[in-house]
């Protein structure tokens, strides 16, 4: 079992909490952002550049990469949507350059974040690890940034891609968002509400990175998210529920939300019916399969 672990995107929401989980494991955590902590086990690079202080890897081995620029936060424009995908792609080759320059390297394993954003707006056809990559801005990125961290595989390094679903937690990310307009007693489903979400609980999220590191069976391709995907309408209720929230009985229309937010609707009005089954088979225990008692949890 590797002791020493890098992670890249630490002071994330997922990042943070896979830090402190880590920790509290034993391992030792070296982490790679681009600012210096003051944490004698912090270490700084700069993607845009190409600059990484080549010490972030020595003792380690294995590597969890789950750094990239914000997806929905800003507009997308020809020179965000590069960002976006170069935070992804040109992160993943400066770590694989930097681990392939030293000879003496202990990684044996190059753990990454992908997204279910791999498969595109698929309606309501059941998503396995070997369905084929789909169409839209956010399936090339996936594509291209899967494309670079299977790179690893020829450094001979045991290589793990989690396909991550929306990550539910109170304190960051999407159910901030998503319970805002809830709590404003302004909730409604969006676009037509059938689209498929799959979501998973942050202490399901950092278990599994825990688990990939741990077990070295595991290899490729998982879909990071709960045994059941639910519908959006069925999410917003769910919400609504706990907050003891109303939901409105109409919907907020497509066109409303391409109004507001441009190409992005495509990430908010994306279905992805998405299947746990092979991280299951790998032996993954969801501690919340069911999002009734993910969001008992969380909103308790």
């Amino acid at each position: 079992m590797p002791k020493k672990i890098l992670i890249t995107g630490a002071s994330g929401l997922v990042g943070a909490e896979l830090k402190k989980r880590l920790l509290s494991k034993g391992y030792e955590v070296n982490t790679l952002s681009r600012k210096k902590a003051k944490d004698s086990n912090s270490f700084t690079w700069n993607v845009a550049t190409g600059a990484i202080d080549a010490n972030c890897m020595n003792g380690v081995e294995a590597v969890i990469h789950l750094a990239g620029a914000p997806i929905v936060d800003k507009k997308w424009t020809d020179e965000r949507k590069q960002e976006i995908i170069d935070s992804r792609v040109k992160s993943t080759e400066l770590l694989l350059k930097t681990i392939r320059s030293n000879p003496n390297h202990q990684v044996e394993a190059f753990i990454s974040s992908s997204a279910v954003g791999y498969y595109g707006d698929c309606g309501d056809e059941i998503l396995l690890e070997e369905t084929s990559n789909g169409y839209g801005f956010l399936a090339q990125c996936c594509k291209l940034w899967e494309e670079a961290v299977s790179q690893a595989r020829k450094l001979g390094l045991r290589t793990v891609k989690l396909r991550t679903g929306i990550v539910f937690s109170t304190k960051g990310g999407a159910l901030p968002q998503l319970d805002k307009p809830v709590r404003l007693f302004a909730g409604a489903a969006l676009g037509n509400g059938k689209q498929w979400v799959p979501w998973l609980h942050i202490d399901d999220m950092v278990e599994m990175y825990v688990y990939a590191v741990e077990n070295p069976n595991m290899e490729n391709c998982y879909n990071a998210c709960a045994p059941f995907p639910v519908t959006n309408e069925a999410l917003t209720k769910a919400i609504a529920k706990h907050l003891h929230r109303p939901v409105w009985p109409f919907n907020v229309p497509k066109k409303a939300l391409e109004l507001l937010l441009g190409e992005r609707a495509e990430a908010v009005l994306m279905s992805s019916n998405t299947s746990a089954q092979k991280i299951l088979d790998a032996g993954f225990k969801f501690k919340f399969t069911d999002l009734d008692s993910a969001l008992t949890d969380l909103y308790k």
